[in-house]
């Protein structure tokens, strides 16, 4: 896949902030879209078809995989997820930054598929916080958050392996370091030779 815009993939425990940051990224630079995942999870909340997520059955999503559509998927939590090829590979190549939420495995799927692809993982500031937001969230019981708890230990040991780490201790310092990522990968030199190769041309730079 030719990359023009950069991909920003994110990952995290449930309940570490991911969601909240991205939205509350996205309000602030027009330049970023977002890829939105299949999933065979039930919608929770106010979540919308096509918005959050494309929810899926089982049967379409298993379709899906047998004729090649996903980037990558994965299984999380009992429920399926999963990167649309054709949706992603078209926002990129127009040149759009796009940001992509997923769990550790498609993240590190990508990764190997796309190099490029700029990996980022959000951190609780501990155990206790990460409990205690899952529980304030009211959206699982006790025996689904107790999972999670337990599923956590599992992900946060796959940290290490991305390019950049943010702990969410403080949400309003949390989004500024997400941002500073973000600007930061839009001026390294193989980013700014792609979007701006009038210039770099110009000072007969290649």
């Amino acid at each position: 896949m030719q990359q023009a815009g950069s991909l920003f993939v994110i990952s995290a425990p449930s309940g570490a902030g991911k969601s909240s940051l991205v939205k509350a990224l996205l309000k602030t630079d027009e330049r970023l879209g977002v890829s939105v995942s299949h999933t065979t999870r039930a919608p929770r909340g106010r979540e919308q078809n096509g918005l959050e997520y494309h929810f899926v059955d089982h049967a379409r999503f298993r379709s899906m995989i047998a004729s090649g559509d996903f980037l990558e998927w994965a299984e999380v939590h009992g429920n399926l997820y999963g990167t649309s090829r054709a949706s992603l590979e078209a926002q990129v190549a127009a040149g759009h930054d796009v940001v992509l939420e997923i769990d550790w495995q498609g993240a590190l799927q990508l990764k190997a598929l796309l190099p490029e692809a700029v990996l980022i993982f959000i951190l609780p500031p501990s155990w206790g916080e990460l409990a205690e937001r899952l529980n304030r969230r009211a959206e699982d019981s006790a025996e689904v958050i107790e999972q999670r708890l337990v599923n956590a230990r599992v992900e946060v040991a796959q940290a290490r392996h991305f390019d950049f780490v943010i702990i969410n201790a403080h949400f309003e310092t949390a989004v500024f370091d997400l941002k500073t990522i973000v600007h930061s990968q839009r001026l390294r030199y193989s980013v700014l030779l792609k979007n701006q190769p009038a210039v770099f041309q110009a000072l007969n730079l290649d």
